[in-house]
């Protein structure tokens, strides 16, 4: 029989094929990440079938006319190597039309997309640690939804290079989560979420406007956790983002290469202390 293989926008119940495949890859994804994913985009999701079997998965979410980013990039392993990936990236691309681009790609596979024609732009790390008791002045910190959302927007497009309304208010409610911010003065100067993930808690993002707002901010996310696995993944344009990791003795563990189709976009690269995440930018 010949086989035959096609490519097809993923349906809302498959997008755990994604994330436990993620699993497998020892990605550790969130436990809520598959519906808030794909209430970002739903037509950014795609799967490859050979002869009706989901065997390869991926996704694009456009931001908007402007950006998207393009992840959850697997391959089942038995059909590696053959082509399938190639074809359902270049679908993924199509439906990215003359947006600028980005992806976390695993560092061996590097060369890989830049012939696919993405630019290496900088380093993302993942450090792993354990949470700790520790005292701090608690009295800036207050829960994100006491914020007036637009606010809190307005602050993550200085530290994301589209708006993403619909994914931001999903992500900040999610069950198994905790999202604080800093204010000052009636001032924000910086917020973070923490979500459950198979193993520990990954605290992304992380923006803050300088380092000691950005530890603040990372002590009251551990107190209520101590003892448990925290996971922040940084990039190697904030120095002040390894002095962090440092200070909570946590340790590399993966990372990734930040790519783009179109260049790096400007952002405010030091207030980057943890991006998002490495599948949806």
């Amino acid at each position: 029989m010949k086989n035959i293989y096609h490519i097809r926008r993923m349906h809302a119940d498959e997008v755990q094929v994604a994330i436990d495949w993620a699993q497998q890859e020892g990605w550790n994804p969130g436990l809520h990440d598959a519906e808030i994913f794909y209430q970002s985009d739903p037509n950014g999701f795609f799967v490859g079938e050979l002869n009706d079997q989901i065997i390869a998965v991926g996704s694009a979410v456009c931001y908007d006319p402007y950006f998207a980013f393009c992840g959850l990039y697997i391959v089942h392993p038995d059909f590696r190597g053959q082509g399938y990936g190639l074809q359902l990236t270049q679908e993924r691309l199509h439906y990215v039309d003359s947006r600028n681009a980005g992806i976390d790609g695993v560092v061996e596979n590097i060369s890989i997309y830049e012939r696919i024609g993405y630019h290496l732009a900088y380093q993302n790390m993942r450090y792993q640690g354990i949470a700790h008791q520790a005292k701090s002045d608690n009295s800036a910190i207050v829960a994100l939804s006491e914020l007036n959302f637009k606010d809190l927007a307005v602050y993550d497009r200085l530290c994301f290079p589209a708006p993403r309304d619909v994914f931001l208010k999903a992500w900040i409610k999610q069950p198994d989560s905790r999202a604080i911010a800093y204010v000052k003065q009636g001032q924000l100067m910086g917020y973070a979420v923490r979500r459950k993930c198979i193993e520990g808690h990954k605290i992304g993002p992380l923006f803050a406007d300088d380092f000691n707002v950005a530890n603040s901010l990372l002590i009251a996310l551990e107190q209520d956790i101590v003892g448990d696995s925290i996971f922040l993944d940084i990039t190697d344009i904030n120095p002040a983002a390894m002095r962090l990791v440092e200070r909570h003795k946590m340790q590399q563990v993966f990372s990734t290469g930040r790519m783009y189709l179109k260049g790096q976009p400007k952002l405010a690269d030091e207030k980057i202390f943890a991006i998002t995440t490495f599948e949806l930018g």
